[in-house]
């Protein structure tokens, strides 16, 4: 039995109008950066071309969303930040999200965390991986280098993973987390 495939159907391409539409679909259901809204109107212009006259308003398009506030660099800066330090990720690998989602130099480091909340982003991870005293057991020396390696991936910094991995006790740990916050409150 032969099987028979449905006719390719012909993509039109994107007019003014079409273009306004998909850019307000994507801002209503994610999140996004004006680069990244900017990345996916110009991959959708290649993926089906262009109808209009001359070329494509994907940047007045943009300007005109984050005039608006449909588009807000600053609280998605801010709200990916939250989310990766709560899920345990470090400085570093936080600054590379944001630098792949657009967000400029300027702003990324205004976003610079406090020490105390790198250091609870640290912990978080620790918990959630069972590293360090989260373990069952206690780890052997080959385990506790692939805990640091997996700690510095994501992108704490070496005297962090090291203080969560070689951490004598769940409290110990606990207690070096806290440690930058009354630090912070002093200062």
């Amino acid at each position: 039995m032969v099987t028979k495939f449905p006719p390719e159907r012909s993509v039109k391409p994107i007019d003014g109008e079409r273009l306004e539409q998909l850019a307000l679909a994507y801002v209503a259901r994610f999140a996004v950066s004006s680069a990244k809204l900017e990345g996916y109107l110009r991959r959708k212009l290649h993926e089906r071309g262009w109808a209009g006259k001359g070329e494509p308003p994907v940047a007045r398009l943009v300007e005109r969303f984050v005039s608006a506030g449909y588009v807000d660099d600053a609280a998605y800066a801010r709200s990916k930040d939250r989310g990766l330090l709560a899920r345990g990720y470090g400085r570093r690998r936080i600054d590379q999200a944001l630098m792949a989602a657009g967000i400029d130099e300027g702003l990324r480091l205004s976003l610079r965390g406090r020490e105390a909340a790198e250091r609870r982003a640290a912990l978080a991870m620790a918990r959630k991986r069972r590293f360090g005293p989260f373990g069952a057991s206690e780890p052997d020396r080959a385990q506790k280098e692939r805990q640091l390696a997996a700690m510095l991936r994501a992108g704490h910094p070496l005297d962090s993973a090291r203080e969560m991995v070689n951490a004598a006790s769940i409290a110990a740990a606990e207690q070096w987390a806290a440690q930058a916050g009354e630090d912070e409150i002093c200062d």
